[in-house]
Parts: C-alpha cells; structure tokens; sequence
C-alpha cells in the first residue's frame, strides 16, 4: 500500500519542520521555491520527475519507479519515457542520469540504493515501497518502507550528493549498471577503495534510430564514510551443455568481495557494506562526465569539494530562485503561482549542460574531445522547442539563448549540419523538419546577436538547397522541384514535412531580409507558402498528393489523431496541421475562401474536438483568432478555458508530454498574457493576463530597459492596449517595441 505523498508548495512549507536528521527541510525557502512543485506532470504521461537538479544540469537524482510487475506503468511492458510515475508505488533506486519531459526512453541509469540486512543484488528482492516523499527545486527526498531508511538528494551542476540514514545493523549501498531506461546494454566498475567507485555505462538508444551511435557515461562515486566490506556482483548469463560444466557460476550471480580489478559486463553491479553500531548517515557524491573518469573526478572535485550536504544544496536552491525570479508575478491564486513557476522550472532544465567544468565535452559522431569556452549545451528537441521556448529564453534569459545559439554552431562545425534532436553529441534525427535554422532566425531578429551570423546563414541555407544526403530535409529534391512532398518521397508526413520545411524557409527569409540579401529573401519567402499546392478546396483543408500530383483517395481529415499513422502528417492529422502556417496566415485566410470562412473552419477545429493540447503543431490555434478583426475575444476564452482545464497543481497537472518544456514554455506565456505566434517572426499575439502584474528582470546586455512590465486593469475581454505612452487596439506586439517601450497595459472591459 501506498503511503502518502508530500506535494511541496506553499501551503505546506511548515512540513518541513518535522524532518528528525537532516535538517535540511528547515532550510528557510527563498522567495519563490515554495511555489515549484515538481510532481506536476509525474503523471498523465507528462514524463517529467521530481528528482533533484540544478538548472541546467547534467544529473538529475531521481527516484526510479518504472521497474517490476508491481507497479502500474512498468518500463519493459509498455512505452515509458520517464524514470518515475506518480502512482507506481515499488522504487528500484535513484537513477542519477535523466531526461525530462521526452517521448522516447534513454539514460535513467547509475542507479544507487540503500539497503539493510543481507546482501541482495536482485532489484526485484531489494526493492521497496516508500512513503513521506518531499520534492522541491534542487532536492528530493522519501523513506524506504522495507529498511527504514531516509533517503535525501541535492545536486550539482554535474554531481548528485545523497544522504542515506540508516538504523543501527548491517547496512548496504547498492550502485546497479543493469538497470536503466536505456536499451543499451554494457559497462564497467571497479572499486577503487573503501570510499571510491568509478565506472561507465553504455547509452544512447534514445527512439531506437541509430545503434551504431551508442556512447558511453563516466561516472565516479565517493562515499564519505569507508566500508567494512565491498565488491561486485554479475550475472552470469545460463549456458547448457558441455560448456556449462565446467562454469560452477553457470547462470548465477558471481560475487567479487574485496575486489579491485576492472569488471565488464552487462548485468554488474558494485556494494559497499557497512555495520552500525547507532543509526548513522551516509553521504554518497556521484559526478558523471561523457569524456573521461578523470573528468568525473574533477566534476565532483570543483564542485562539491569541502561542501556539506546543506551548503550544496542552498547554492543550488539559490540558482533556482535567481532564475525563477527574473519573472515576478503578483495577483492570481497560490495554484496560479505554483503551476506558473513550476512551469519556469521544467523551461529550465532542457537544454541541458554537456561539458565538464575544464570546459571539455565529446565532439559530434566521433567523441574525440573538444573544449568550449563558454557552455556547450545538449538534448535540443527542436521540433518541439522551435515553436515557444526559445523564444522564452530570449526574452527573460538572452545569455542562455546565445549560447544555446552558439552550440548549435558548434554542432554544425563539428558534423556539417544544424541539430535536428541532438542528445549528448549525438544526432538521433528524431522527427521531421529543419528546425534549427527557425530558433537561430528569431533569436537574431529578437536583438541576440552575438554569434557569428553569417556562418548561421551558411548552415541554414546548406540544408535548404543540399540535394543530395542531406539528414535535415529528406525529400528536398522533390521539394524544390514540385514545391511540395509526396507521398512517392515519404509515406509518412508528406503534407507536414512540407509545411515543416515552408516555415524554415520563411525563417531564412526573415534573416536575409535583416542581412540586406534581398534575392534570398524573395526566393525564400516565394518557396515558404509552397503548402498552398496542398490545399484542396474539397475539405477547405491540406490533403497530401501523389506522386502524379492527384490527390491520396480515400482521404479522411480525422485520421492521424493520437498516433495514428497516415500518409500526410506526422503524429496529428489535417485538421491538427493545416493552420499550422502563421506565417502565411492572410494567404490561408485567403485560400479558405475569407475571414468568415477561416473563422468558422478553425472554431470547428475546436467544436469537433480536434484540437489537442498536447500535440505541437496546432498549440498556436487559440491565438489565430486574433488575426480576425473582432474575434480575438476567442483567443482569450479559449487560451483561459485551455488552462483551465489542462494544467493544475497535481501530478496530472500537464496535458500530456511536457517535450523538454514547450508545454510549459505555452503555459508561461499564455499566463503573462503574450504568444509568439509566428516562429522567426519576432511578433507576440496578445490574450487577456491570468495575473494582475508581470515583472520581467531584462538582461542589460542584450536589452536597455532593466525590466518589463504587463499590468491588467478590469475584467472581461480586452478592449485596448497601451505599449509604452501609445494607445493601441492591435492585438499584436513587437518583440522590439514591447522590451523598448518596457510597459504594456491591458485594459478588459
């Protein structure tokens, strides 16, 4: 049975006060953090976990969950993405390497935990119910119901430092190499001494595109106190016949005790043993690098040496509450406030840090070592991303963007091409599209300018016209040739791929028209509505073409939700596609047939329960209203009735995938009352504010307004804006004109 769960927030910040040995929990919360509750989206496939992490960071100490036939959603019997669910209730461990918020299984290794009495190596015998679970930004911690041991976790940029109380007796700390989200199999470990672990573990089969791109982890664990017993443990695989008789070992598992030598495997596992003669504490730090051991050591050397559990983890919380705060929101409720800055949060952790503090990382496809200056960050998710978070980052954090910007530069000098969905210095190629290009275009027009553009352009413009083994944009013969996709190029995504292509196209435009390249921008803007080919006037919809150019028949707009395959449109269908064109809205206006038309075939979007929260092409819909003149009321109910009912301060409280954060980056912006409603085009659709006042702190680096401010006055639907000292009636803003001006007033009647 399950005990209860602690969800941390404000409300129950005076918990805190009952933790009996760490102290940790009477740490005072700075301003904010009792407003992130990381259990939102640890349930309803939001695929996020309420391990401890700092901002950015490569380890993330989660508890893992996701193994064993007592849980509800076990790993190896379904699709699962996530080291945790909500309503499993057996724990396996804490996995200390982590994604959040992906659709594809990976990493969710190095898994540690403690236990009592004899030595058990097998996860399904060792493993526990657990109960009291406290989460918050940079910290994590629950009781293992069968030991009765508390467990506690913080965590660096790059190391994880746990706390393991134990009661008086024999006690063990597990570290198991074979268990994991990852596919990968293989590793290494050996006991370096009483204190010291270090080892590495295989990776890489994240959507199981590319075996042949499988890299390993580095990792090394301290133990701040010296086992009276230590070793290995494997698990030898059953061999039958004549071979078998001579392996006493056959099919068992070998224990090593007191061994010091290198052990590879597959199923391996390291322990150390200790007897208490009073309940005593354990303080395990484990630092990971994807370069070397070496570097693992010196992660875990720079960044926690001479540190308490508690000094790391108020440096960290500090980290968290320094960046939540450059958002300061007033009015709204407690709920408001926490589904809002936990929002921030999960915008926080994706992209993530890949290099060591030495400022080494593994170089793309070979992983020889390279060295960055600044931060190479990792996981773009860029089909995702593209449309709203970077946007997010360039406006309240302009540094992390250009260097974000910057990696995926590097990315390009290392392989010859742009991301697509790169995940530690590999390309997975996950999804279709060219996306890379769309982030670099807005946040050069957004005012971040400091990277090197015109190697940008460069990058952009090879994958646009390469033909010939070009990763980015599979069918681009076709494409140019025709304008559009068919289904002789894909079977899958004909219709969306191209629309994926238009709107990189139009973000190539946009940036050649900044750099004066007139012809570019002419030809780029020309092939960027090229989805109008696709339009059939039938359906008042976008229907894929054969490779005669007839139309694909039978054609029904409704297949493709929820995963279904079809032969135009990846993972949606027709209806959640075809307005998927902000940049040519007044084009497809048009082709509809006028504002009337339009109108009413995307409010039937709605009415006929197409629209999915969860799935990125159509999360822009709600703002398209806004380009008809007297129905952008409908944006505002509808983006107020979407948050409504989509995100809440529960474990269910996301829609679905959160997709490294480009659920909540439409959260965050659509509470603050803005949406960029066109990538690479830096123009904000505006809706009515769930919050009284918005504070955005601005980077006085990139923008001369200190801060921004969004105040709403009144109640009902909006009826004017005032930017600056001017009084508008447009439902739209300027990114330059908004940051400038440093107010915007919305005024509801």
């Amino acid at each position: 049975m399950k005990m209860t769960k602690i969800l941390f927030g404000i409300s129950l910040l005076l918990l805190a006060s009952c933790s009996q040995q760490s102290g940790i929990e009477n740490t005072p919360s700075p301003d904010l953090l009792g407003y992130v509750n990381p259990f939102i989206g640890t349930s309803n496939f939001g695929a996020t976990s309420p391990g401890a992490l700092a901002p950015r960071g490569m380890i993330n100490v989660s508890p893992f969950n996701v193994s064993g036939a007592q849980n509800s959603f076990e790993k190896d019997s379904r699709w699962l993405s996530t080291p945790y669910v909500y309503e499993n209730t057996f724990l396996t461990g804490f996995s200390h390497v982590n994604l959040s918020g992906v659709g594809c299984p990976d990493l969710g290794v190095i898994l540690t935990m403690p236990t009592t009495g004899a030595l058990v190596t097998n996860p399904q015998k060792y493993g526990s119910t657990y109960s009291n679970e406290v989460a918050k930004a940079g910290y994590y911690s629950t009781s293992l119901n069968k030991y009765d041991v508390k467990v506690e976790a913080t965590a660096t940029t790059r190391t994880g430092v746990s706390n393991y109380f134990f009661p008086k007796g024999k006690s063990n700390i597990l570290i198991n190499l074979g268990l994991g989200l990852t596919n990968e199999q293989g590793g290494s470990l050996k006991v370096v001494s009483s204190t010291e672990i270090e080892g590495i573990r295989q990776v890489g089969s994240f959507c199981y595109y590319k075996a042949e791109e499988s890299y390993p982890l580095y990792f090394v664990a301290k133990f701040n106190k010296p086992s009276n017993e230590f070793g290995i443990w494997e698990n030898s695989a059953k061999h039958k016949g004549v071979e078998s008789y001579w392996m006493p070992y056959n099919g068992k598992t070998r224990l090593y005790k007191n061994y010091r030598k290198e052990i590879i495997g597959d199923s391996i596992g390291a322990y150390m043993r200790y007897d208490f003669k009073e309940p005593t504490s354990v303080e395990v730090k484990i630092a990971v690098s994807y370069v070397s051991i070496e570097n693992a050591r010196e992660n875990l050397k720079k960044e926690t040496d001479g540190l308490s559990f508690e000094e790391v983890f108020k440096k960290t919380s500090t980290k968290w509450n320094d960046l939540l705060s450059k958002i300061y929101v007033e009015g709204g409720s407690e709920d408001d406030k926490t589904i809002f800055y936990t929002a921030l949060y999960h915008t926080l952790i994706h992209p993530n840090t890949l290099n060591d503090v030495n400022g080494e990382y593994p170089k793309m496809a070979t992983r020889e070592t390279l060295k960055t200056e600044g931060t190479r960050f990792t996981v773009f998710s860029l089909w995702d991303t593209y449309r709203n978070l970077h946007s997010l980052m360039s406006l309240v954090y302009p540094k992390q963007q250009s260097e974000m910007v910057k990696s995926m530069l590097s990315i390009y000098d290392e392989s010859g091409w742009l991301p697509k969905w790169e995940l530690n210095a590999t390309e997975t190629t996950t999804m279709v599209g060219d996306p890379a290009g769309i982030i670099i275009a807005d946040t050069y027009l957004r005012g971040i300018k400091d990277f090197d553009v015109e190697k940008a352009y460069e990058a952009m413009t090879k994958s646009a016209m390469q033909l010939e083994n070009n990763p980015l944009r599979p069918g681009i013969k076709e494409y140019i040739e025709r304008g559009y996709l068919t289904t002789a190029s894909t079977k899958d995504g004909a219709v969306s791929t191209t629309q994926e292509y238009n709107v990189t196209d139009f973000a190539i435009a946009q940036l050649a028209k900044a750099l004066k390249k007139n012809k570019d921008e002419a030809f780029y803007r020309n092939r960027s509505i090229s989805y109008r080919n696709l339009f059939d006037k039938e359906f008042n919809l976008l229907r894929p073409r054969n490779a005669d150019a007839s139309w694909v028949h039978p054609f029904n707009p409704e297949t493709g939700a929820n995963f279904q395959k079809n032969l135009g449109f990846i993972e949606g269908n027709s209806w959640q596609y075809t307005f998927m064109v902000a940049h040519d809205t007044k084009g497809l206006i048009q082709l509809m047939g006028g504002e009337e038309a339009y109108s009413n075939q995307l409010q039937k979007v709605f009415d006929s329960g197409q629209f999915d929260m969860a799935n990125e092409p159509d999360i822009a819909y709600p703002y398209l209203f806004n380009y008809l003149p007297g129905q952008e009321w409908r944006t505002q109910n509808k983006v107020s009735e979407l948050i409504s009912n989509h995100f809440k301060n529960t474990p269910d409280g996301l829609p679905g995938n959160d997709d490294t954060g480009t659920m909540s980056a439409w959260l965050i912006y659509s509470m603050i009352g803005l949406y960029p409603i066109s990538p690479a085009e830096a123009v904000y659709a505006v809706t009515s504010p769930v919050f009284d006042k918005i504070t955005i702190q601005l980077d006085s680096r990139y923008y001369n307004q200190n801060h921004l401010v969004i105040e709403k006055e009144g109640k009902g639907v909006i009826k004017q804006l005032k930017i600056g000292e001017e009084i508008s009636k447009r439902f739209f803003i300027n990114h330059s004109e908004l940051v400038q001006s440093n107010y915007l007033k919305i005024s509801l009647e």
